[in-house]
Formats: C-alpha cells, structure tokens, sequence
C-alpha cells in the first residue's frame, strides 16, 4: 500500500515544487519579518536604559522615527510574505485542479466509486486553504524561536530557563493536541462528507422522493447524518479549541511571569528595567509560532488528510498516456475473448465473448436481465477495460486510441440518459464550446429529432437543466440518439434505445438505424423488446454473462426464440 500512495505523493510534490521560487521568497521576507521583530525589544531597551536616565528628547524623537520606519517596513514585509503565499497556494490548486477533476471523472465509472462521496476537490481546496493561511507562517518563524531564546539569555539566564521551559510545554500541547484531536478531526470530515453525499443524492432525486411520499423517512435520515456531522465537528471543535486556549492562556502567564522574574532582577540589581520589559516581549514573539500552530491545528490535520486522499485518488488514476493518433478508422470492429470484471468486484461479469461486425451490419445483443448486455456496450465503448482478451476497432485494440479520439469514433447511448446545463445544441456536440451548427441538425435529423427539437421553446438554444429538466424521457432518449450519432462515428453503441420511446419514436429510431447501415457504419443494440432489433443483420445472445449464440439473425432467433414469427419482421414490413 505505500508504494501506491508514494507516486501520488511524488505527483503532489512534484507540483510543490513547482512554486519553489515562490517559496523561497516567503522564506526571505520571514528572515527579514522576523528580524525586524527585535525593533520593539531594542526600542524598549534604548528608552528604559538610555533616555530616561539621560532625559534627551531629541534622542527619543530620533529613537522614535527609527522605530516607526522599521515597523513600517516590518509591515509591507509581512504583507508581502501572506500575498505571496496566498499565490503559491492558488498556483498549487489551479495545476492540479483539471488533474484531479479528470480522476474523479474517471473513477466514476465505477459504480463503487459513485456510491462515495466525492472529495478530491475538497481535499485540493483544504490544502490551498492551509497555503494560502497563517499556519505556513508558523513553519517559517519557528526557526527564529532559538535565536529569540537565546537573546533573552544574554539578559539573564533565569530568564532564559522560563521562556525554554514555556517553549517545551507549549510544544507538548501541540503534541498532545496532535494525539487527542486526530482521531475526532478524522470522523468529523468523513461524517460532513457523508452527509454532503446524501444530500445531494436526495436533491438529484427529488421527483422520486416526492412521489413515493418518502419525504418524512428522508428528512429523518438526514437529520440522523447532519446530527452526527454536527456532533463530531462539535466534539472536534471543542478539543481543539481547548488545546488553543490552554496555549494561548499559558503564553499570557509566562509573559507575566517573565515580567515578575524580570522586576525580581531588577530589585536584586541584576538586571536593568528595560532588559526586563525586552525579555518578556521576547518570550511572547519566540512562542508565538508554537502557539499559532496549535491554533490552525484543525486546518492542518484537514489538509493532511486532504494531502493524503488526493495522493490515493491520483496514484489509482494516473494521468493517461500520450497516444499515437491514429486516422479515422473502417467500421470494422471485433471482440475477442473478452472477460470484463465491473470496477469494484470480484467475479467477472461477462466471460470468453467474441463477435464481428463488418462496415454497414448492425448486430442486436439480447438476453435477460443481468446477462451482461450493458456491461458489453461499456467495453466496447472503453468506458470498463477487459480483465482478458481485447475489443479491436479496425484492427487497433481500444487501448491506442486516446481517450477523445475513441470518443469521436464510437457514438454511444446509455440507458441512463444523462443531459447538461447548457443547450440542446451543445448537449448534442456533447458541449464542445462552439458546435458546429450544420454537424449538430445533421445529427439531430438522422436520429429524427429536428422536429421535436424545433417544437421545443427557442429550439436548438433550448436550456436543458442538468438531468433533462422539464424534457420528457423519450425527449431526452431521442437528444441522446443524436448526440451518439454526432459527427458520424464508425460504431453506433445504443443500450435499450426504445425503453422510452413511443410509437412515432420507435420509427425514427429504425429510421436512424437504417441511415447508420446505409452509411457504412456499424451498430450495436442492445435490446430487450424486438421492435429495436427489426433492422440487424446480426444477433449476440447473452445469457448469465456468457454468449450463448451469435450469428445471422434469423437463423439465431429461430433456433433459440419460441415467438420467433412475431419477432423476426413487424407487420407491413
């Protein structure tokens, strides 16, 4: 398991460091910040021992013009350091923002990985977050806490064992926060996300939850989740805000009693009132970075944990490889002893299947439910890759063809239809930012949607809600229909293409069918009723993910179909 995640972390660092330079400017404002912070000390040191005793005006006017010039400069300094960082953080989301959104993309075809939440993205932002904030400050000041410790020695030592003494307590706080909020960090993230994911799931289907009277039931259950997200973030919350609170309260004490310590010297004439006022702002600047780490402590483990996900996430989806682009190919397409495990499972959901198409056939695959029809048209679209054996496309494997390219070559329809804000148009380009209106009709009338379309409010510029919207399942069926046949693929996959069609839908579709043969093209449908299959040459006959028989469709209807009469042609025909 750690070589797995090592190449995803290497990905993430990789981008790291990416912003070095940027970094490293931070690093050089921080040594300056922080030098600049001995202003005050020094400053307090020159008025106590220096123009009090001498009562000089002028040099307290000079003293005070210096020290409003070094702070000044303290100022842009500091300013500087958090835009840069807030840069470095943006940077780091915006190179791995597409990377990650395609992983996601990818793994969703699995239908394990849908079931999940979804976190890459948040995962990326927690990290950006923490980029972008005041606990990156903390890592780059804390080196200076040794030199601050060290200044405070030069006053006395007794001093100097107060402050180490603060310095090792605050640091076992930080310690023990880490151990006793981990765990409660860990569970209040993954309880928001699984209530994120059902709501979201509920609002996707709130048709169904609306009809079935399901209402009451799911509010129930939701508040069941946001309770326990509530509680664990509040338990979170509360442990880490103990832990803040006890440093920060700590820290208020060890200056006062640094002060006290301080006074003490000063009655026994071993120390001077200025070293005593410089000593205690000292302490306050050497542990403030202990004590703002403990502060942003939840931000950090919430970034961990995000750097740890997106390092999974990326190392199970590593980015595709560059192909050869290979020309448009024939209509030529084969299985070859193909066996598909469905991502997420153990046992193979199709074994040992074989066909082949030539340009111009369309094969019907039929079988009952749970054969593995549709899990065939996924591994011939490429969206599930064969455990064994290989789908070829004019001669070349799926694998060699990039990701795109085999989308432009193999028109595909799910059964679930699945549409996107944006126009009908541009859902029927599959939203390419300019379609090309003449390739968009052309698709449209060959899968005999122009007209419904045009019938729609604004036509072609129609704006579909994600999901179809107001738009009828067959309405949604037949824009499908034309989006798989856009830009005239070599291989047409449609899976139960008439599950929601009516009768006049049912006649395009055979129209379309005819039209796709007509041109040289090859497809494959994936059927249960027989009007989708009145116009195959060809029939695949699945039965418990195996094929069972395969040749010319006559001959495989009549051998194994008991109303082979009523399915082999419609009336009239």
């Amino acid at each position: 398991m750690r070589g797995k995640t090592e190449s995803g972390r290497d990905e993430l660092r990789s981008v790291l460091r990416e912003g070095r330079s940027l970094f490293v400017s931070v690093a050089v404002f921080s040594f300056f910040v922080n030098l600049l912070m001995l202003t005050g000390p020094i400053f307090m040191l020159q008025v106590y021992d220096r123009v009090l005793s001498s009562r000089s005006e002028a040099t307290l006017l000079a003293l005070t013009v210096i020290m409003a010039f070094l702070f000044l400069m303290m100022g842009v300094l500091d300013y500087a350091r958090g835009r840069v960082l807030a840069r470095a953080g943006a940077r780091f989301q915006a190179r791995l923002d597409s990377r990650v959104f395609e992983a996601i993309l990818r793994r969703a075809v699995s239908p394990v990985e849908r079931a999940r939440p979804a976190t890459g993205l948040r995962d990326l932002e927690s990290i950006q977050r923490l980029m972008s904030g005041p606990a990156p400050f903390a890592v780059f000041d804390m080196p200076w806490t040794p030199v601050f410790l060290a200044a405070i020695f030069t006053f006395h030592w007794i001093l100097g064992c107060i402050a180490i003494a603060g310095g090792l307590l605050l640091v076992c706080l930080t310690w023990l926060n880490q151990v006793f909020s981990k765990k409660l960090q860990l569970d209040a993230n993954v309880a928001s996300a699984q209530s994120e994911g059902f709501t979201e799931a509920v609002r996707s289907q709130g048709e169904t939850v609306q009809g079935l009277g399901m209402r009451r039931s799911v509010l129930e259950r939701w508040q069941l989740l946001r309770g326990r997200s509530l509680e664990t973030t509040i338990q979170a919350s509360d442990r880490t805000g103990g832990f803040s609170t006890a440093s920060k309260t700590l820290r208020f004490f060890l200056q006062s009693l640094m002060l006290g310590a301080g006074a003490w010297l000063a009655i026994q004439g071993e120390l001077s009132p200025g070293s005593m006022i410089a000593g205690s702002i000292l302490m306050g600047r050497a542990l403030a970075p202990i004590e703002q780490a403990i502060g942003q402590w939840a931000l950090v483990q919430r970034a961990m944990q995000g750097w740890k996900s997106l390092s999974e996430l990326l190392e199970k989806t590593p980015a595709p490889e560059e192909r050869t682009r290979l020309p448009a190919p024939r209509s030529i397409l084969e299985a070859q002893q193909v066996t598909v495990v469905a991502p997420g499972e153990q046992t193979a959901a199709i074994r040992m299947v074989s066909f082949r198409m030539e340009p111009g056939q369309a094969m019907g695959v039929i079988g009952p439910s749970a054969s593995g029809k549709s899990t065939l048209a996924k591994a011939i679209t490429g969206i599930w890759k064969p455990a064994a054996g290989n789908v070829r496309l004019d001669g070349a494997a799926l694998e060699q063809y990039g990701d795109e390219d085999l989308g432009r070559h193999i028109g595909y329809l799910p059964q679930e239809i699945a549409l996107f804000d944006g126009s009908v148009a541009e859902n029927i380009a599959r939203l390419t930012g300019k379609p090309d209106s003449a390739m968009v009709v052309e698709a449209a009338k060959r899968a005999g949607a122009h007209e419904m379309i045009l019938g729609l409010p604004g036509g072609y510029d129609y704006q579909v809600a994600a999901g179809g919207g107001k738009l009828s399942g067959g309405q949604r069926q037949r824009i499908g229909l034309a989006r798989a046949l856009y830009g005239d693929p070599a291989v047409v996959v449609l899976d139960e293409p008439n599950s929601n069609l009516d009768a006049s839908g049912s006649d395009a579709l055979n129209h379309a069918i005819q039209d796709i043969k007509a041109r040289g093209r090859a497809v494959i449908i994936m059927a249960h009723r027989p009007a989708a299959i009145q116009h195959c040459d060809l029939i695949l006959m699945m039965e418990d993910g195996v094929r069972k028989a395969f040749g010319p469709k006559d001959e495989v209807l009549r051998q194994h179909v008991r109303n082979y009469p009523q399915v082999v042609t419609p009336a009239g025909e």
